[in-house]
């Protein structure tokens, strides 16, 4: 016997489907049948309900329309019997690439730099160093794998009561990795900078035989079965696995079943998100880097409110296999780190396809640690900063365009192209994601049940709506690329998400993380959405939405600091697969600036 609300969602979605969901008819006509207890629509029925909602067709018309309704839901029945596993995505890929767009597709050799260091007396004293030297430590063989490891995993057990950033420990699973590293490296087979680097990896990356919680009440007993491609690449690099990190319940800010991760540099407030626990634990000290993931500021967000130096790829550059999904066309994998070069050590390792996801390009990511960074076109977002209403965000950065207007470099202005359209993918491809949590009412297991009415409200999206602002999408991401077409890197202030109020999913502009302390007035939340809702946003919102939906790389980089001590940020973007040139003009100026080399005081 099927329940009033099966049978309304059945009804419904032929709605969905046929382009009128978003008028009066679906509901009048459910009414209707309801009241009569049938199984199926009567032309009388679908006669009544037009009136009544002001819409008129040929008797030819509705008898084609009420024969759709009745054939097709039967059809969505059987497909709603079929078990989709979690990594199977729809067969259409989406590119960051316009047309005209050009990109290097000539591989080039990897240059990373090698800093002399020697081992402080005390290893923990090394616990905040780049990876960059923490490699020299162990290819000098002045540490090991396994004393790195352990003093990581001291300090998680140590610190993560007063940050929260730890779901499941992994020390058998790590030490096991750097006994076997050590081993490795003793007999002359060093794989590279990330051989025994200890590290952690967001809770919605699948680890096979412990749980993926996803950060959520409803899965925290979830195991999947199988590691996910980032987790193969890093552990093929040499990479040390520590443990499962923080992630906001289905990736959204940072509250999570076990309360809320947080904000080494202020405890008292959480690290933003949703890549909450590798912000927190990376800036901490905790891990040598960690794995996050973005839809809309995920990334960003939590590296802008933590102080570290966080990398969100171009759509495209690293597998999604493995890991939750919130949209087929905006998630992407990225590493957040305490230095640039070290975003550029781990991309060198995970950019790269592995058959499984099929949106993942082979264009090469070519890293020189010694390009000249004079050679770069740089550009910078005027309007963007001009509107800039807090006082020390626009000092600081306004002191970052001088110091690299000092390293020679010449900054073109930009202007943020005029967009309003909301185009994000987000609400109906998370909604599709997570439909069978939804009709199985499991979402009440929800630490946020409310986050469930987006979903719910995604079914009533027609397709033919959903397609057509996917072409617009197409239109915005040209415009984009004709505005920044002269540049190869430029600056933008840091944007507080993804654009404006309510919780993913509650509205048009679902969103994520929060403003760093101190505050912006550019902001809103950050966030996994990303839609624009009219046109009275912020030059800065308006191209943090754009080039989110574009899917253009973007690094954040501390620039100095709030007066209640918690760090400020300043963005380096690029076009599309210009991670490479991102990164460099970065390491540049953090060699210049120095704030990646500052770091909280905790105390247990």
């Amino acid at each position: 016997m099927k329940t009033t609300d099966e049978h309304r969602r059945r009804f419904l979605a032929y709605f969905s489907g046929s382009g009128l969901a978003a008028t009066l008819l679906p509901g009048v006509l459910w009414s209707q049948v309801q009241q009569a207890g049938a199984e199926t629509v009567t032309p009388e029925m679908l006669k009544d309900a037009l009136a009544i909602s002001g819409l008129s067709f040929s008797d030819e018309d509705q008898k084609a329309m009420l024969q759709g309704v009745n054939q097709n839901l039967t059809r969505y029945e059987e497909v709603r019997k079929l078990h989709i596993p979690n990594d199977v995505s729809p067969p259409f890929y989406f590119s960051a690439i316009t047309p005209g767009m050009k990109v290097n597709r000539t591989r080039e050799p990897l240059r990373f730099s090698t800093p002399a260091v020697k081992r402080p007396a005390n290893l923990e004293d090394a616990a905040f160093w780049p990876v960059t030297q923490l490699a020299q430590l162990i290819k000098t063989k002045q540490a090991t794998s396994v004393e790195l490891t352990e003093m990581y995993l001291g300090r998680l057990h140590k610190y993560n009561g007063k940050l929260n950033c730890v779901v499941t420990f992994l020390d058998d699973v790590a030490m096991a990795q750097a006994k076997q590293a050590d081993a490795e490296i003793a007999t002359g087979k060093y794989k590279g900078p990330l051989h025994g680097i200890p590290w952690g990896a967001k809770d919605i990356i699948a680890v096979k035989g412990y749980k993926t919680t996803w950060g959520s009440n409803a899965y925290k007993d979830q195991l999947i079965d199988m590691d996910a491609s980032v987790i193969e690449m890093l552990r093929g690099a040499g990479a040390v696995l520590l443990a499962k990190l923080t992630s906001g319940e289905l990736a959204q800010g940072d509250r999570w079943f076990g309360g809320q991760t947080k904000n080494p540099w202020n405890p008292a407030e959480g690290s933003s998100g949703s890549s909450a626990g590798p912000a927190s634990a990376t800036a901490g000290g905790l891990v040598a880097f960690g794995i996050g993931t973005e839809t809309s500021g995920s990334i960003l967000s939590p590296s802008a409110r933590c102080g570290v130096t966080g990398l969100r790829p171009t759509f495209g550059r690293i597998s999604r296999n493995g890991v939750m999904a919130l949209s087929w066309t905006q998630d992407r994998l990225g590493p957040l780190c305490r230095y640039a070069e070290d975003c550029a050590v781990v991309m060198s390792a995970i950019a790269k396809p592995d058959g499984l996801d099929m949106s993942v390009s082979d264009i090469p990511f070519n890293w020189n640690a010694h390009l000249d960074i004079r050679k770069l076109r740089v550009g910078y977002l005027k309007d963007a900063f001009d509107e800039t209403r807090d006082a020390v965000a626009k000092a600081n950065d306004a002191k970052t365009i001088e110091q690299l207007q000092g390293m020679g470099l010449k900054l073109v202005p930009l202007t943020v192209p005029e967009w309003t359209l909301d185009v994000s993918s987000y609400g109906v491809e998370s909604a599709v994601f997570f439909d069978e949590l939804i009709r199985t009412g499991r979402d009440k297991q929800l630490t946020n049940p409310g986050r469930a009415n987006g979903w719910r409200s995604s079914r009533l999206i027609p397709a033919v709506e959903y397609l057509q602002a996917q072409r617009a999408r197409s239109m915005m991401m040209m415009k984009l690329a004709e505005a920044t077409a002269e540049v190869d890197v430029y600056l933008a202030p840091a944007n507080a998400g993804g654009g404006g109020g309510g919780g993913r999913g509650a509205s048009a502009t679902p969103t994520d993380g929060a403003a760093p302390a101190g505050g912006r007035g550019a902001g809103g939340r950050g966030g996994r959405g990303g839609g624009f809702g009219g046109g009275g946003r912020s030059a800065t919102q308006r191209h943090f939405n754009m080039a989110n939906l574009a899917c253009y790389p973007a690094l954040a980089v501390p620039n100095g600091f709030y007066e209640s001590g918690s760090p400020s940020t300043i963005t380096f973007y690029g076009r599309p697969f210009s991670e490479a040139e991102i990164l460099a003009l970065g390491k540049a100026y953090q060699d210049a600036a120095g704030f990646h080399l500052k770091h909280p005081k905790l105390e247990a």
